[in-house]
């Protein structure tokens, strides 16, 4: 199947790097990588990494903005100026802001923000190398900093992005399959309940596919999930020694 000059499957369905359609990129996850945050984690999908640092509850400036009943969760998504081959520009852009609040928006049914009213949790994430997935990428990263900061969560966001090939769905795009896939579609998850936290659609699917993909994505996502726990748990068993020692 190809879509422009760019073969995104071969006659045996793997795709342009050799992956098959339901196989990720290589995962790595770090949790508590920044001493000076309260919380922090590094999250890779291939060649995408990024950076999440939590810092909070704390108090709201300026205070006009805090809420009487809950906590405020601020999220901002940047990409560094060297993470994509061309340099980007330093200040913010409405991709950035956009997704800023998406990743908000992924996060929020995750955490008990009634327990922290007229605070803040402030969530950064910064992009230090884009190969697409770079939202979802900081939401699992967001998602295991906020963990680590120990804030009171109903459990972890994971998120993947699904795409559709001609009638074959592909797992975890990369920026060729980002660019040229017939569509696009990034999910989020509450694990361990399984719940939709955010669901995005660039592209279209018939009925049947989208069933297929939502389906692919929760199995995929199911990995994702243990891979956080397994990073969570490290972290637990090396502050563990660190207390001991």
């Amino acid at each position: 199947m190809k879509k422009g000059e760019v073969q995104l499957l071969d006659e045996q369905k793997r795709r342009h790097d050799g992956r098959a359609p339901n196989e990720t990129r290589p995962i790595s996850m770090k949790v508590g990588v920044l001493d000076r945050a309260d919380g922090s984690a590094l999250v890779e999908f291939g060649k995408t990494k990024v950076l999440a640092a939590v810092y909070g509850p704390r108090e709201v400036h300026p205070r006009h903005l805090a809420l009487p009943d809950r906590a405020l969760l601020r999220v901002s998504y940047r990409m560094a100026t060297f993470s994509t081959w061309e340099r980007k520009r330093p200040t913010p852009s409405r991709r950035e802001i956009e997704l800023s609040m998406v990743i908000a928006s992924a996060l929020e049914p995750a955490l008990f923000l009634e327990k922290y009213p007229k605070c803040a949790i402030d969530v950064f994430c910064l992009v230090i190398e884009a190969d697409g997935g770079t939202r979802t990428t900081a939401i699992n990263a967001a998602s295991l900093a906020l963990a680590d900061a120990g804030i009171p969560m109903r459990g972890l966001v994971v998120a993947i992005a699904v795409g559709r090939v001609g009638d074959t769905i592909i797992v975890d795009l990369d920026e060729v399959e980002d660019n040229y896939a017939e569509s696009d579609m990034p999910i989020a998850m509450l694990f361990p309940q399984e719940e939709i936290t955010l669901l995005q659609m660039d592209g279209t699917m018939s009925p049947h596919l989208f069933e297929q993909a939502l389906e692919t994505a929760r199995q995929v996502l199911r990995n994702v999930y243990s891979l956080q726990v397994k990073a969570l748990k490290e972290r637990a068993l090396k502050a563990r020694t660190k207390v001991v020692l």
